[in-house]
């Protein structure tokens, strides 16, 4: 009887661990977690997830430049920024098909292509935002973000306004009030929905 005893035993333990081997491994994306923009933050909408993280401060001033897929027809649906702990955020989200590209960098006027004319840009520094790949809303079949214009950052951050997303021979033209000259600053796309992000250190 108390051979029989220890025989279930063991076929009860060899059957639960059959049991957990069987089962499913969590999914890498069940894992992941994103985080949505802060609630201090300035949006013409309610944000999407543009996943602020623990990303260390950008370190660099420099221009930066990348190119747009060739089948690139985007329009900015939604500018809005985020404050976060080393950086300020500004993300363009964009809807149509396509990668963008970007050429983003200091000035030291805010002159709108086309045109020619001046724009007002508060802070102490310009930070100039070319979106390659952009198109009109007739040809992108996108409904274009239609404000604020100009988005007010939260108040005492390295960003201080973002002014502009109008679009010229396939670019987009935007631009970002810092409040310091020569401040680091990353550049970088992100997906689902389709963004362009620009952060600037603080």
């Amino acid at each position: 009887m108390k051979h029989a005893r220890i025989a279930v035993v063991a076929l009860a333990l060899v059957l639960a661990g059959c049991s957990d081997s069987d089962s499913p491994a969590p999914s890498a994306s069940a894992s992941t977690a994103t985080s949505s923009v802060p609630s201090g933050s300035s949006s013409g909408s309610s944000g999407s997830s543009d996943s602020p993280g623990d990303e260390p401060a950008p370190t660099d001033a420099s221009d930066k430049t990348s190119p747009a897929s060739a089948d690139a027809k985007l329009t900015v649906t939604d500018i809005r920024t985020g404050r976060h702990e080393n950086f300020d955020r500004v993300v363009y989200e964009m809807g149509g098909t396509g990668t963008p590209g970007w050429r983003v960098g200091y000035v030291d006027r805010a002159v709108q292509d086309g045109s020619g004319n001046d724009v007002t840009v508060a802070g102490g520094a310009i930070l100039q935002v070319l979106i390659d790949g952009s198109a009109y809303p007739f040809d992108s079949g996108v409904e274009p973000y239609s404000g604020p214009d100009p988005v007010l950052a939260q108040p005492g951050g390295s960003v201080v306004v973002v002014t502009g997303s109008g679009v010229f021979e396939g670019v987009t033209q935007s631009f970002v009030g810092v409040a310091e000259p020569n401040t680091p600053f990353d550049v970088y796309a992100l997906t689902n929905p389709t963004r362009l992000v620009v952060d600037v250190a603080r």
